[in-house]
């Protein structure tokens, strides 16, 4: 059994995270801005260093999973103060604190780091080509991987970085700043219109999936590793397709979404290598699109209350 601190722990990833863990049997404890009554829960902002020494100071951790963040490109734009602080100032003060308490981190980047890059994403394409990030999120998840290697180089901390891709399924609630599987879903049982940009394509990997995987890297901890972590290759769905599902799965009005040219500011097609991550993690995606829409959308039900 562990010792684990999981940052940004009462969101999406974080929630369905912790329960993976503390399912293995580890004692996880988690810290966010939000309030939790789980008596193991600390309220603290990553991006105030008095604050998470404190934490540090009452309990000492074998690992700490650092999801913190503030998340998308548009909210990154309409947020940008919080984005730099939390994205990059937060990261760099838990590598502070790794310096001074020496346990292991795993750093949750992006695969949105990939940018303009339309070949294969492989984990060292970085190392090979200059790569464009195409808005300030991520911008901020590069900056966050480059204070981690800097921090490993200098101080030898230990930290294994991870490049998440398409994650969606419970716990991730709406929002404008969500990604289109929640947009999409919501919008349909709502009954409310939405907008389709087409020309992109992207893998989904289903949170339970995702969140096995991640359980798995203090299995095989090896420092310095940089991991995608989506569902399967072969699973690329074109953002048209993923629409007409979700509609077709909640039996909304297919007149409710509108079909648009290509959207600005992000990649046009992501195709993602996970050989490493099955390699190294044991990786397995086996809940395929359909069945994890399906159960996502009968979590968004429950949430919002919704009869049909």
């Amino acid at each position: 059994m562990k010792n684990i601190l999981v940052t940004g722990g009462r969101g999406f990833i974080g929630t369905n995270l912790v329960n993976e863990l503390r399912s293995r049997g580890h004692n996880v404890f988690t810290c966010d801005i939000l309030q939790g009554e789980d008596p193991q829960h600390f309220k603290a902002d990553c991006s105030e260093y008095q604050q998470m020494d404190v934490l540090f100071s009452k309990q000492k951790f074998d690992f700490v999973y650092h999801l913190a963040a503030e998340y998308g490109r548009w909210n990154g734009e309409d947020h940008y103060q919080n984005l730099w602080r939390t994205n990059v100032i937060g990261t760099k003060n838990i590598l502070r604190l790794q310096e001074k308490h020496r346990f292991k981190m795993i750093f949750f980047s992006s695969a949105e780091v990939y940018g303009d890059y339309d070949g294969l994403m492989t984990e060292d394409i970085m190392e090979k080509i200059p790569i464009k990030q195409m808005n300030d999120y991520a911008i901020s998840k590069w900056a966050g991987e480059l204070q981690c290697l800097n921090s490993a180089a200098m101080f030898g901390n230990e930290i294994v970085r991870v490049r998440p891709v398409g994650c969606y399924g419970p716990h991730e609630y709406y929002s404008p700043y969500r990604g289109v599987i929640p947009i999409f879903t919501y919008h349909c049982l709502m009954n409310k219109p939405f907008k389709v940009y087409t020309g992109h394509k992207r893998i989904f990997d289903y949170v339970e999936d995702t969140c096995r995987t991640f359980a798995n890297i203090i299995d095989n901890f090896i420092p310095g590793e940089v991991y995608n972590i989506g569902s399967n290759e072969d699973w690329v769905t074109d953002i048209v397709d993923l629409a007409k599902i979700i509609i077709e799965l909640t039996g909304a009005d297919p007149k409710l979404a509108t079909y648009l040219g290509e959207e600005g500011f992000t990649t046009r097609v992501k195709i993602v290598d996970f050989s490493k991550s099955r390699r190294d993690l044991k990786h397995e995606a086996k809940i395929d699109l359909r069945e994890g829409l399906r159960r996502y959308i009968n979590w968004m039900k429950k949430v919002y209350n919704i009869n049909k």
